[in-house]
């Protein structure tokens, strides 16, 4: 499950956000750049009127000096919040800093900031893995000068999101998301999504929250301790959410049935593919049909919320031939199924994979894979659940 991350940067906004169904509340004053730090009585004016009914984190501009820097998070931290934010230098001091705040890593939640438009160095995640952070968080600094998505293709995001769980790190990615992006970056299972620009007046990240931009963001993102307390009834206010993502919560929404069919059509990608030797390290012509069965949200009109976006499935091909060479069409089209259907609204998938180059014609595979009914039912509280049976190919 994906969490949805909300900039801002007093209590009247941080009142819209709460209401709008926000997970997470970020204290930040977007004046200031990408990561603009409030005043201490900002932060603590917006954690008491959060009251306990969010995690609330804020964002600290560390200082190069490890001393100063551990003083300043630990000052922040004392104001109530959930976990604190700092950008990491890009410069040789990094590991000085990371080193030096280990020791209170153990009672405060730290996530380092790092900028995929500045070159980030990745080889950091383990050492923060080490000195006990929370998670890292990928954004971009220069705003305005390309969303995250631009500088960070899906395949990398996705890397970087399944670097971070595997060193046990919990992910976050940011950086001028708009509506458009959310379905795409759900399939990396990301745990945060971090938004400003998105939530405000025309899209003025230095503007005022929008209530019903938060709202649209908040419908493409399903799921999240926000959601499942509003449909339950409430939770206890004691249940700390802050970066304790995707750990059961069911999603109880009435579907309709109608079903939207969203293709990609006749899509001829060069492909390292093959079982043969001679096939490795050459690149063959492999063409992709992709039809996918979509549950329709509702006949309004022109609304983000009731699209399924054919970028999604396109998305998908790239993260699976980023991995390298692949042996057969068979693996490629069960992957291609398997990332299509984390999707809830998507009810089965069909995906044909042919090989271009391999004879005067074409060969391949196509096969056709269901959600099936009681998995669908309960997919947001056990991910990893097995289907109920292997549907036919």
């Amino acid at each position: 499950m994906t969490l949805m991350l909300t900039s801002v940067a007093c209590v009247a906004e941080a009142e819209i956000v709460l209401a709008g169904g926000a997970d997470l509340i970020d204290c930040k004053d977007a004046a200031r750049g990408a990561l603009g730090a409030l005043p201490a009585e900002a932060i603590a004016a917006i954690v008491a009127a959060v009251g306990g009914r969010r995690a609330v984190s804020a964002v600290v501009e560390l200082p190069h000096d490890p001393a100063q820097a551990r003083a300043a998070i630990e000052r922040v931290a004392a104001l109530g919040v959930s976990f604190v934010k700092f950008a990491l230098p890009a410069t040789p001091d990094a590991e000085r800093i990371i080193e030096a705040l280990a020791p209170i890593a153990r009672a405060t939640r730290l996530v380092a900031v790092l900028f995929a438009d500045l070159g980030p160095d990745l080889e950091l995640l383990p050492r923060l893995a080490r000195a006990g952070f929370s998670g890292a968080l990928l954004d971009t600094a220069h705003k305005g000068k390309g969303r995250l998505i631009e500088h960070f293709d899906i395949g990398a995001l996705s890397a970087f999101v399944e670097r971070c769980h595997g060193l046990g790190l919990e992910a976050g990615l940011a950086g001028s998301l708009e509506a458009p992006d959310v379905p795409r970056l759900l399939v990396t299972g990301a745990d945060v999504l971090g938004f400003r620009g998105a939530l405000c007046r025309g899209h003025d990240r230095k503007d005022a929250i929008d209530g019903r931009a938060v709202a649209l963001i908040r419908d493409l993102i399903p799921g999240g301790p926000a959601r499942a307390e509003a449909e339950s009834g409430g939770l206890s206010a004691n249940v700390d959410w802050s970066l304790v993502v995707g750990r059961g919560f069911l999603e109880n929404r009435e579907r309709t049935r109608e079903i939207d069919h969203v293709f990609v059509r006749d899509l001829v990608i060069p492909v390292e593919i093959g079982a043969y030797d001679f096939e490795r390290g050459r690149m063959q012509r492999v063409r992709f049909n992709v039809d996918v069965d979509v549950t329709r949200v509702s006949a309004a009109g022109d609304d983000m919320r009731n699209v399924f976006s054919y970028d999604v499935v396109m998305d998908a091909i790239k993260m699976i031939l980023a991995s390298g060479h692949i042996e057969l069409v068979e693996t490629i089209a069960e992957r291609l199924a398997e990332l299509v259907l984390r999707h809830e609204r998507v009810q089965a998938v069909s995906v044909q994979v042919e090989k271009l180059d391999v004879a005067p014609g074409a060969v391949g595979v196509r096969i056709r894979r269901e959600r099936q009914a009681e998995t669908a039912r309960v997919h947001h509280l056990f991910p990893g659940l097995p289907d109920a049976a292997e549907p036919e190919r």
